[in-house]
C-alpha cells in the first residue's frame, strides 16, 4: 500500500490545476496509485464554493496591477491566499480504499480532512510548533489561551479580550468526486504574513493567521524542503501508506510497464 509523491516546486497555480485534472482523470481510472503533489504558488487568491468576494479587502484592479492572480475553484471553504514560502498539498485519492477510520464502502469527505489535520498537526510538532483543530473551523491552529474560569480569560462569563487567540497555520479546502479527492491544504511555512492583509482568511475575522517561522523553536528553523520531508513522513504515517518518491509528472503519469 503506497502513496505516490511529486514535488513541483513554485508553479502558477493555473498549471497546478492543469497537473491536477490530468492525474484526477489518471486516478478515477485507476491508471496511477493515490497521489501526493507538492508545491508552491506565487501570488494568488482563490474562491471557494462559499466564498463571499466580500472577503478580499482589495480590488481587481489592485490585484492585477501588482501581479496577484484570483481564481474560482470548486474547493470547498471560502477565501484562501498562497504565495511563496507556503507548502501546498493536493492530495488525489480514492476514498473507496482502505484508509484509517473507514467504515462503510468509502472513507467519508470530514473523515479525510481530520486525517489531513492530524498529519499537518504532527508535522507542526516536528518543529516544536504545539497545534490543535478548532471545532467547525476546519484547518490546523496554535493553542492559544484555553478557555477557563480564572481572570486570564474569561471575565463575568465572558472571553477575556486579551485572551491570545489561536491563529491559523494551515488551511484545508478539498473537493471529491467520484469518490477521488483533489485540493487540499495551504501550511504556511515562512510565507509573508502581510499577503494575507489582502483579504478575510476563510471568512474568519476573530483569528488571525501565522507561520511555522514564527512559532517554531529557535533549535527546529522551519525551511520548505524540511516542511516537505516532513509533510511527506507524517502523511505516510497518519494514512498508513508508503510514500514513494517520484522525480516528474511525466514518471508518476507513465504507463505501469515502463516504469523504472
Amino acid at each position: 500500500m503506497f502513496i505516490h509523491l511529486l514535488s513541483l516546486g513554485r508553479i502558477p497555480y493555473a498549471e497546478a490545476l492543469t497537473i491536477q485534472r490530468r492525474v484526477i482523470a489518471a486516478r478515477k481510472q485507476d491508471l496511477i496509485g493515490d497521489t501526493l503533489l507538492l508545491l508552491e504558488h506565487p501570488p494568488v487568491i482563490t474562491l471557494g464554493r462559499n466564498a463571499s468576494r466580500a472577503n478580499i479587502l482589495v480590488s481587481n484592479d489592485w490585484l492585477a496591477s501588482h501581479g496577484v492572480e484570483l481564481h474560482e475553484v470548486n474547493r470547498g471553504g471560502d477565501v484562501t491566499y498562497h504565495g511563496p514560502g507556503q507548502l501546498i498539498g493536493y492530495p488525489i485519492v480514492d476514498l473507496r480504499g482502505e484508509w484509517p477510520g473507514k467504515r462503510g464502502p468509502h472513507l467519508g469527505p470530514v473523515d479525510f480532512v481530520r486525517l489531513l489535520e492530524e498529519a499537518l498537526i504532527r508535522t507542526c510538532a516536528d518543529f516544536g510548533v504545539m497545534a490543535k483543530r478548532i471545532p467547525k473551523c476546519t484547518g490546523v491552529w496554535t493553542l492559544g489561551d484555553e478557555p477557563t474560569r480564572d481572570d486570564k480569560t474569561v471575565t463575568n462569563g465572558a472571553p477575556n479580550p486579551s485572551a491570545i487567540r489561536e491563529k491559523k497555520l494551515a488551511a484545508i479546502g478539498v473537493h471529491v468526486s467520484q469518490a477521488v479527492t483533489s485540493h487540499g491544504f495551504a501550511l504556511n511555512v515562512t510565507t509573508d504574513l502581510g499577503d494575507f492583509d489582502w483579504i478575510v482568511p476563510c471568512g474568519i475575522r476573530d483569528r488571525g493567521v501565522t507561520s511555522l517561522k514564527l512559532e517554531a523553536d529557535a533549535s527546529r528553523e522551519p525551511t520548505m524542503a524540511r516542511a516537505i520531508h516532513a509533510t511527506a513522513r507524517n502523511f505516510g504515517w497518519v494514512f498508513q501508506r508508503q510514500m514513494l518518491w517520484c522525480d516528474s509528472i511525466e514518471q508518476l503519469l507513465a504507463p505501469p510497464g515502463s516504469r523504472i
